[in-house]
C-alpha cells in the first residue's frame, strides 16, 4: 500500500484510502497552508464540509497547489440546516462556488436529520445523475438510518463516514456496510487525540519504531477502513502519511480492536440537536 492506494466504490470510482481532513481548521492561511502541505506530502484526498467554514481556503490551496484537478479527490458535506430537496441543491452550488470547483468527487449528508434526509437524498441522486458529483454518501448514519434511506433510494450510499477509532470500532455497522457495498470512512481516527497516550498502542508503536498515531492509522487501513486524519502542523501531516513501510501483525490488529469500549468522543447520531 502507499499514499495513492485506493478502494473502489460501488460505482467504480476509486477513493484514496488515506485522506486529509480539515475539521476545526481555520479558514484563511491555516486552511490554505495545511492543505498545500498535505498535497506536497503526497495526499490526494481532501475532506472538508460546509459546516467547517473553510471551503474557500481549501479551494484556494487546491488552485495554488499546481496539481491537476482530476488528480485530487475532494469531499465536502451538506450541513443540517440546508437539508431538504431544493435547499440541498442550492447549498451544493454554494459549496462549489466557495471551493471554486466544477464538481466534487464525493458529497456527503453530514448528519441524519429526522424527516429530512430522504428528500435530501433525492437531491443527492439528482446531483449524481447530472454528473456534478462523482460519488454520493452519508456521514454518521446508524444501520437503522441506512435501512430507512435505502427503502426509497434509487442509489445506495457509496460511503458512510462515521466516528471510528480503537475505542469505537463499530463492528456491527461495518459489517452491515460491507454487506451493502458501502465503504466505511473514519472521522476522528485518533479518538480526538485521547488515544495518543494509550499504553497498549504505545507498546505496539515502540515495537515498530512508530508513533501511536501512525499505528492507529495503519490499523484503520488493515481493517479496511478509509481514514482522514487532520493536523495543521506540517511535520505531523507528513508523519501521518508515513505508514506504508510497516505492517501490524494479526495479533496486533486484534489487540487494538480489542480496546473497543463503544465510547464516542462526538455526538450520538440518534441524539444530536444541531
Amino acid at each position: 500500500m502507499n499514499l495513492k492506494d485506493t478502494v473502489k466504490l460501488a460505482n467504480g470510482v476509486e477513493m484514496p484510502r488515506l485522506g486529509f481532513g480539515v475539521w476545526k481548521v481555520q479558514d484563511g492561511d491555516e486552511a490554505v497552508n495545511s492543505v498545500k502541505w498535505a498535497i506536497e506530502a503526497g495526499y490526494i484526498s481532501i475532506d472538508t464540509a460546509a459546516a467547517y467554514k473553510n471551503e474557500e481556503g481549501v479551494g484556494q490551496a487546491i488552485k495554488e497547489s499546481g496539481i491537476a484537478r482530476e488528480d485530487l479527490f475532494v469531499t465536502t458535506k451538506l450541513w443540517n440546516a440546508e437539508q431538504g430537496y431544493e435547499s440541498t441543491l442550492a447549498a451544493f452550488d454554494e459549496s462549489l462556488r466557495k471551493l471554486e470547483l466544477d464538481y466534487v468527487d464525493l458529497y456527503l449528508i453530514h448528519w441524519p436529520v429526522k424527516g429530512k434526509f430522504k428528500d435530501t437524498w433525492r437531491a443527492f441522486e439528482k446531483l449524481y445523475k447530472d454528473k456534478r458529483v462523482r460519488a454520493i454518501g452519508v456521514c454518521n448514519f446508524h444501520e437503522h438510518h441506512l435501512k430507512e434511506l435505502m427503502e426509497d433510494a434509487e442509489i445506495v450510499p457509496m460511503v458512510n463516514q462515521i466516528e471510528l477509532h480503537p475505542q469505537l470500532t463499530q463492528e456491527p455497522l461495518r459489517k452491515f456496510c460491507a454487506d451493502n457495498n458501502i465503504v466505511v470512512e473514519a472521522w476522528s481516527p485518533l479518538g480526538n487525540g485521547k488515544l495518543l497516550s494509550n499504553p497498549e498502542i504505545k507498546a505496539i508503536a515502540d515495537a515498530h519504531g512508530k508513533s501511536v498515531a501512525q499505528v492507529i492509522l495503519r490499523w484503520d487501513l488493515q481493517i479496511g477502513v478509509v481514514t482522514i486524519p487532520k493536523s495543521v502542523h506540517q511535520e505531523r501531516i507528513i508523519q501521518n502519511a508515513d505508514i506504508f513501510d510497516f505492517e501490524l501483525t494479526e495479533e496486533e490488529v486484534a489487540k487494538i480492536s480489542g480496546l473497543n469500549k463503544d465510547e464516542r468522543t462526538g455526538p450520538d447520531p440518534d441524539n444530536f440537536n444541531f
